[in-house]
């Protein structure tokens, strides 16, 4: 593909935060007094944003206050992650900023929160790659719709078939697969368990970034 558009997913493609946010959840509901999670609940949390995930704890441990407070609470548990010590994925600010070079106009979408990848992305020093950051939380859906991917090539002034998307995550790819974007597939160790099917599916592979790696 000759490259115009591009949008990127930022947790587990561009940095590697997936380590925080599988342990955000447990520490959260911890910290309420819940001892133990169940397994059926964390993996059903995964394509959501934050607020779907707040209200599914509203509904399954009967937390007190609304899907929008508890959400605001753990993000502000992971914030100063992103603040100090979660890293940018080797190789991928050169890859940025060969794009960059290349005249791709470039966003990020993300089920992250958009003061959150801003403090992220301006410490490790790409956040000028990028024409503007999109959250699943304003678009209001989450990756198992297009809704985001839309929105994201509506601002950028291109059709899906004109857009590359970056993801990790398998249920995110589908989706913008099927929306009619062309899909490159992000290796992550986290997501390590759908990568032969996420390979299947994609029109592009990346292994590493630092590698440049290409399948």
């Amino acid at each position: 593909m000759d490259k115009r558009f591009a949008i990127f997913d930022m947790d587990g493609t561009l940095v590697d935060s997936m380590p925080f946010w599988q342990n955000l959840a447990e520490e959260y509901l911890h910290s309420k007094g819940i001892a133990k999670v169940a397994p059926a609940i964390l993996e059903q949390i995964k394509p959501m944003t934050m607020t779907q995930s707040a209200a599914l704890f509203v509904r399954e441990y009967e937390l007190s206050g609304t899907p929008e407070t508890i959400a605001a609470e753990m993000n502000r548990n992971v914030e100063e992650h992103y603040k100090q010590d979660v890293p940018l994925k080797p190789g991928a600010q050169q890859y940025l900023q060969k794009l960059r070079k290349n005249g791709v106009r470039m966003c990020v979408a993300s089920a992250t929160a958009e003061p959150l990848m801003q403090a992220c992305l301006a410490r490790l020093d790409v956040l000028e790659c990028f024409d503007f950051l999109l959250s699943c939380e304003e678009v209001g859906a989450g990756k198992t719709q297009p809704d985001v991917y839309h929105a994201a090539a509506k601002k950028l002034g291109a059709v899906p078939e004109e857009i590359a998307v970056y993801e990790d995550a398998y249920y995110a790819g589908k989706t913008a697969k099927n929306a009619g974007y062309h899909l490159v597939a992000v290796y992550d160790g986290c997501a390590g368990d759908c990568w032969n099917e996420m390979r299947q599916l994609a029109d592009e592979v990346i292994c590493s970034w630092e590698e440049g790696e290409f399948i």
